[in-house]
């Protein structure tokens, strides 16, 4: 299909960028090779080029001489006389794409989280494909079906201010896949294409005259082909992608596992089908109803539909200067500006309410909260967006009742979004306090920095980014300096830009590289039974000390979980890690036997159990914590060693005290109930289809076949650690602390089995040591400890000034705690646990001499200590001079001790010398 010169000119590509405008410049040379054109000219359509742009099209009327994008058309033309022979409601598209394709061989499946757990290389689904990257297209995977359709969920936050105001622009949408995976001897382009126009055309009932379908083309991940896009009015329905080619180090080849990717935007099929003036009236026109009624918004929807057909001129993507589009559209409606914007800004903020609500709702529902880290980071700017407008307009307006509406809205295609709402109303509660207080701070800071000059959009962004100060809150505070201040038209996706990049909380594996062509993998043993600890090998391949051998029991490090340790024919072996198949055994010293030889491998068992232990308790305390604190959490890194584990969950605030002893106690409770774990091998489909996407709780797992520990009615994860055959054999689980680590990511840390054992052997001796030090019973210690911390912190102060309390030098406090003692100890003297004796010893010592100090001060201020004063005084020439040296004593205490000595009479003088650490202070009065 490609000529030779063709394929010189995709393999000079540097980027999908240039592959896909080399590809469309090829593919509009040959459309008879890579378009449809036969079944497009049987329907009855004619191929044109666009007289404006340059696009090639295809259309029913040969008068026709523009395409259909709307800069070219004149803008969105959906109000006036709609062609639509079909009403459709929202949903309804849904239930007519099932209707028409479904009885061509297609099948409906239900969506996939728009939060794509799944996924190594994006971290929201941005389009319905995207439920199937990587592993379907790549083939890796079986599809759940060969030909299937999908009302896909979808977020992309790029396009931020176009929402409300272009009237055609989401950060959340469905889009409606229609896709298939097959063969080349499968594919058939023709019959695909007339199937989604049979929908536009038989289901929707769209004339064909009132049809334009470009050419274009498509390129992504390594992955290209051509593509056709459906537009009507200005409004681009939908686009069918016909991905056919991949590009190699040594060019293009043709794809062995044939993909058409489909999406259709169900809000765009529904806006064109009702006529409405924007999308959202068509989408979800309860909640723009029940919006109307609370905020007494004026609705002028004479001026609003007029307007309608021009706001996609505001299209920021595509406009330099918004002032100068914003003339372009009054000019158009012969209106000024000004009254133009008070009239339409109202209504475009409301609709951008209701779609930024409708994105936290799926968001959250499927397992992601709003925070200044990566993906969260989009739902904060979205949700701060959304209580700007409404503090801009004094509406009373509670997004989470907003998020409420959507979810009544939806419930009969999207029932699941109505089952969190408690929680959502919590996290979006504790998100609207986060804002306030910030608004609360950002007035100072930005009157300092309004003080300094203007404001740069860089500092804009800087300061919304680390501050969460808005543009809203930047405008209100410059009027008081009488000040106007340019807000970037693209302010949010500036700031969204910055935020792109995923963070990592963990990573694990070793970066070594080592040379291994040639080499069997290594065959993994320590799947089934974590007792399995040793192995007869033969040893495949040694580079210095690192040993590769068929076969091994020994667990590299990987999934936050440290490796094995262990012997190869006895000797050591300290580190164990791995490179795509290979386990390589990193030896103490070189090796005493060589490649070939059959050697025994031999894993310490104490360091397997603890570690399998600590693992399954991984997997018990994530489950626990999600039943205590709600379906939100999910595990956003973990990490388990010898002595400790920790697991980092996603929650929006700090886990009080009480709510970590619930979460101890129902891991605890389900160690004691003895279940037995499930762990099996089974196709990547299977498992997602049987038990859903939170199965990729460490995040994404490669591989067609994974692996998954299942503790039935408790928790099922993908994982490939070593874990206990039952949770009995975990033994006790202790929480010792939790820690937010990063917005929405709190950080729980735990001991099981032995671990805890050693622990809490190791705290009753330091409870032990502090009884006998401080003199009284472990459940009075906490306040004691308290009250030596308090008064330490007093004869300190006392030392400096002179005064002091009697009270300060005694420590009395019996009051009594019961409790995690040492955990809320270490709170208190911020220090670590083993640390707790040491730091408490140190503050009694220094505390008990700073009162020996008080009283010695004391002591040489009284009158007895001023008689022998005067007693050892040295006569020289009508005067008594007093010289007397101390230690440690302040100036203020230097001169009250003179002023009293020299006040018994006339003819004394005195010269005291006191010794500190800092030196010597010489007073003379």
């Amino acid at each position: 299909m490609l000529s030779d010169e063709d394929r010189t000119q995709l393999k000079s590509a540097t980027n999908d960028k240039e592959l896909k405008k080399i590809f469309k410049t090829i593919a509009s040379k040959n459309p008879d090779q890579y378009f449809p054109t036969k079944e497009l000219k049987h329907l009855g359509y004619m191929r044109k080029k666009c007289e404006c742009c340059g696009k090639y099209f295809w259309t029913m009327l040969k008068e026709r001489k523009v395409c259909g994008e709307p800069i070219c058309s004149g803008g969105f033309q959906v109000t006036e006389n709609n062609p639509i022979k079909k009403k459709l409601s929202y949903i309804g598209v849904w239930e007519k794409t099932v209707e028409i394709l479904e009885p061509r061989g297609y099948v409906p499946i239900k969506r996939y989280p728009c939060v794509a757990r799944w996924n190594p290389t994006s971290e929201f689904t941005i389009a319905s494909i995207s439920a199937f990257q990587p592993y379907v297209i790549t083939g890796e995977v079986e599809p759940p079906a060969k030909k299937l359709i999908i009302p896909q969920f979808c977020l992309r936050f790029n396009d931020i201010e176009n929402v409300g105001l272009t009237g055609s622009h989401n950060t959340g949408f469905v889009m409606v896949g229609q896709h298939v995976f097959v063969s080349p001897e499968e594919w058939d382009q023709g019959q695909l294409f007339l199937d989604i126009h049979a929908f536009i055309h038989d289901g929707v009932g769209l004339p064909k005259e009132e049809i334009t379908i470009h050419e274009d083309s498509w390129a992504g991940g390594g992955s290209f082909g051509c593509s056709l896009e459906f537009f009507s009015r200005g409004v681009e329905l939908f686009n069918q992608v016909y991905t056919m080619f991949e590009q190699t180090p040594d060019g293009p080849r043709e794809l062995s596992l044939k993909v058409l990717d489909m999406g259709l935007g169900q809000e765009r099929v529904a806006w064109f089908s009702q006529g409405t003036p924007n999308i959202y009236e068509a989408t979800f026109p309860l909640v723009i109803s029940k919006l109307r009624d609370i905020t007494k918004v004026k609705t002028h929807f004479e001026l609003y539909n007029d307007f309608s057909r021009y706001s996609a001129y505001l299209n920021m993507d595509e406009v330099d200067d918004m002032d100068a589009a914003w003339e372009k559209v009054g000019i158009e409606l012969n209106m000024d500006v000004k009254e133009l914007k008070e009239k339409i800004l109202p209504m475009t903020a409301l609709y951008s309410i209701a779609d930024h609500a409708r994105t936290l709702l799926f968001a959250i529902t499927d397992g992601k909260l709003p925070s200044n880290v990566g993906g969260g980071y989009n739902l904060r700017v979205i949700f701060r967006r959304a209580i700007s407008f409404i503090d801009k307009f004094n509406w009373d307006i509670n997004i989470a009742d907003v998020c409420k509406w959507h979810a009544e809205e939806l419930n009969e295609l999207f029932p699941e979004v109505s089952e969190h709402l408690v929680e959502i109303r919590e996290i979006l509660d504790v998100e609207k306090d986060k804002y306030y207080k910030t608004k609360r701070k950002a007035s100072k800071i930005l009157e300092k920095l309004l003080s300094e000059g203007d404001i740069s959009t860089a500092t804009l962004i800087e300061i919304y980014d680390s501050r969460g100060i808005n543009p809203e809150m930047v405008k209100e505070t410059a009027k008081k300096f009488g000040r106007t201040i340019k807000i970037p038209d693209n302010f949010y996706s500036l700031v969204v830009e910055r935020h792109e990049k995923v963070e990592q909380i963990h990573a694990t594996e070793k970066k070594i590289e080592l040379d291994l062509k040639g080499i069997p993998e290594t065959k993994s043993l320590y799947y089934n039974d974590y007792t399995n600890t040793s192995n007869n090998a033969k040893v495949l391949k040694i580079i210095d000390n690192m040993v590769i051998l068929d076969q091994s029991v020994a667990y590299p490090t990987s999934g936050g979980q440290l490796h094995d340790i262990g012997n190869i024919n006895s000797q050591k072996f300290e580190n164990v890690f791995k490179q795509g198949s290979y386990i390589i055994h990193v030896l103490s010293e070189k090796p005493n036997f060589k490649e070939g030889d059959t050697v025994k491998i031999e894993v310490d068992k104490e360091w397997r159990t603890q570690l399998s232990q600590h693992h399954t308790a991984t997997h018990v305390v994530n489950a626990a914590a999600r039943h205590i604190l709600g379906d939100h959490v999910n595990q956003a890194g973990a990490k388990k060693t010898l002595k400790r584990s920790h697991l980092d969950i996603t929650h929006y605030a700090k886990v009080p005290h009480d709510k970590l002893k619930e979460i101890e106690k129902e891991a605890n409770e389900i160690v004691n109930q003895a279940i037995d774990l499930k762990l099996s091998f089974m196709p990547r489909s299977d498992a997602e289809q049987k038990y859903g996407m939170t199965i990729y709780q460490g995040g994404a797992v490669p591989g067609k076949n994974i692996r998954i520990v299942e503790i039935p009615r408790v928790d099922v994860e993908a994982c490939g650690g070593t874990h206990l055959n039952n949770t009995s054999e975990t033994g006790r689980i202790k929480i010792l602390k939790s820690q937010n680590i990063q917005d929405g990511v709190v950080r729980l840390t735990f001991t099981a089995g032995k671990a805890t054992n050693e622990l809490e052997e190791q705290q009753e001796k330091i409870l032990y040591k502090l009884e006998e030090l401080l003199g009284v019973q472990s459940n009075q210690l906490f306040s004691r400890i308290q009250e030596l911390l308090d008064k330490w912190k007093k004869v300190h102060k006392s030392l400096k000034n002179g005064e002091y309390d009697k009270e300060d030098t005694i420590l009395n406090s019996q009051e009594k705690h019961d409790g995690d003692l040492l955990t809320r100890i270490s709170e208190v003297l911020n220090t670590k646990n083993e640390l707790i004796f040491q730091k408490v010893e140190k503050l009694y010592n220094e505390w008990k001499d700073a009162v020996d100090k008080l009283k010695e001060i004391t002591s040489l201020l009284n009158e007895s200590s001023i008689s022998n004063l005067l007693k050892n005084a040295v006569e020289i020439k009508n005067y008594r001079v007093i010289f007397h040296s101390v230690e440690n004593l302040s100036q203020k205490d230097l001169k009250n001790l003179s002023t009293k000595v020299v006040n018994k009479s006339d003819d004394l003088i005195t010269l005291l010398i006191d010794k500190t650490d800092k030196g010597i202070i010489v007073m003379g009065m």
